[in-house]
């Protein structure tokens, strides 16, 4: 298994359930959360950033509902 150098996010703060991302060799990006540190997702950069947007924009907000 490689080794990554982890960043939390900015927004996770001191609390439980945190997101962290790294950059990978190969120009992936790993995210994993907190509770679960061994499942790992794998994604590309471009992919990471539409679905960010798509948070922004408010497309994902019925699945809170």
């Amino acid at each position: 298994m490689a080794v990554h150098s982890w960043q939390k996010s900015s927004y996770s703060g001191d609390a439980a359930n945190c997101i962290y991302l790294a950059a990978a060799p190969d120009g992936t990006i790993k995210i994993r959360e907190s509770d679960d540190p061994d499942v790992i997702v794998t994604t590309t950069p471009d992919k990471l950033r539409a679905f960010i947007r798509g948070v922004k924009a408010g497309e994902f907000d019925h699945l809170t509902d």
